[in-house]
């Protein structure tokens, strides 16, 4: 189904492979999009990056002994963007649930509207007559990936072109990438759609898909109907103040813990504090959850493998849970005497929602919820405020700071 498998021995060799094309090849040929099973230009970590199969840490340490600062700049600049994005959102949580009360509205007209309705079934099914956009439509669905400038291509094409509901379209990404990320794909589609950076769309040009898919496509400018002014966005304007990132509670060595492995965090060996013993691990598959609408069998299949590899290597056998229901997570730690659940931090998103809702029945039985969260995020976060360069001046900085070199 994909080029990709789900461990951290295939990461690190994705790695090992990509590594030597990270500095000046990257920044001359990280915009082409060579087409399914061709994309040599661009390293394809993202999927490993968005569980820690690999972290971002060690991937900036790469580029950086192999090509320096100044000549892995463009690639240590892109994975900087994933922690912006995330920091960003963290700042602004109320974002994520503007997008997830707009998306149900949305969802409700796509039941009552049945001309939006075969709007949005043919764009899904890449039936809308542009060449280019239905072959990234199956390109998404069969392989789970798709290259950085065809996203901002298919997303500006959803939003100005065929005029559908960008929060409809930015569902579709994220049950169908297998990097799929709260943050990384929310805040990508508002940016295309003007909302990221208030007014500052980006709108596919003829030219530019042209160019830089090697003319495998070749659409004329009339493909492409443009302009902004008809949309509903459907947003106040502005964007709420940036807030510190939450407060969440840590582990309490003093007691007895229980190890949940989740997606956000598949490398936990590197992050639970040294004589760290749990009394049982698990892994909690939450992939259902970034949608109503159906999320594909590949999509759930990679992340439970990704969690069944983090487990391995932990040391210990894993029981499998998932988040139809708080009661078998708290059976299962009841049962082995913890009093705390330790996780790995879970940044805004729909596992965090679920969480929040569940604490309470948490502590209706004497478990607390605990979290880990890598200096990495701290580090970038705290400048993830405003625009990414206020990220991207920091960098060095942050490199210093974190003993990166």
């Amino acid at each position: 189904m994909t080029i990709f498998s789900p461990t951290r021995d295939a990461a690190l060799q994705h790695l090992d492979d990509f590594t030597p094309q990270m500095g000046r090849a990257y920044a001359a040929q990280r915009n082409y999009d060579r087409g399914p099973g061709k994309h040599t230009s661009v390293s394809c970590l993202s999927p490993f990056i968005r569980r820690r199969l690999i972290s971002e840490q060690e991937v900036v340490t790469a580029a950086l002994q192999n090509h320096g600062l100044d000549g892995a700049e463009k690639f240590i600049q892109e994975v900087f963007w994933r922690g912006y994005f995330k920091g960003w959102l963290e700042s602004r949580p109320a974002i994520w649930e503007s997008y997830r009360q707009g998306l149900a509205t949305d969802l409700e007209d796509l039941e009552k509207n049945s001309g939006l309705r075969q709007a949005v079934t043919r764009a899904e099914a890449g039936q809308t007559g542009i060449d280019c956009f239905d072959a990234w439509v199956d390109e998404l669905v069969h392989t789970g990936y798709l290259h950085n400038h065809a996203r901002m291509w298919f997303a500006s094409i959803w939003i100005f072109t065929l005029k559908l509901p960008w929060r409809i379209g930015a569902d579709f990404f994220y049950r169908h990438l297998l990097d799929g990320d709260p943050a990384s794909n929310t805040l990508s589609w508002r940016w295309v759609a003007g909302l990221h950076t208030r007014g500052k769309t980006y709108e596919a040009q003829a030219w530019n898909i042209a160019k830089f898919t090697g003319g495998r496509f070749a659409p004329e400018s009339s493909d492409f109907e443009t302009g902004v002014t008809s949309l509903d966005w459907s947003e106040p304007n502005g964007l709420p103040s940036a807030q510190p990132p939450r407060d969440f509670v840590v582990p309490d060595p003093a007691k007895p813990a229980a190890l949940l492995l989740t997606e956000d965090d598949c490398l936990m060996e590197t992050l639970i504090p040294n004589g760290f013993d749990p009394v049982s691990v698990a892994t909690l598959t939450s992939s259902g959850l970034r949608s109503s609408r159906p999320v594909p069998d590949h999509i759930r299949l990679f992340e439970a493998e990704a969690l069944e590899d983090a487990a391995q290597r932990i040391g210990q056998a894993a029981t499998r849970l998932n988040t139809a229901s708080p009661a078998p997570i708290i059976a299962w730690a009841a049962e082995a005497g913890a009093k705390q659940i330790v996780m790995p931090y879970v940044p805004t998103g729909p596992l965090k929602d679920w969480l929040d809702a569940s604490r309470p029945k948490f502590e209706n039985h004497g478990l607390t919820l605990t979290e880990i969260r890598r200096p990495w995020d701290d580090a970038i976060w705290r400048y993830a405020t405003a625009g990414f360069f206020k990220v991207k001046k920091e960098i060095p900085n942050i490199l210093n700071r974190l003993e990166i070199a």
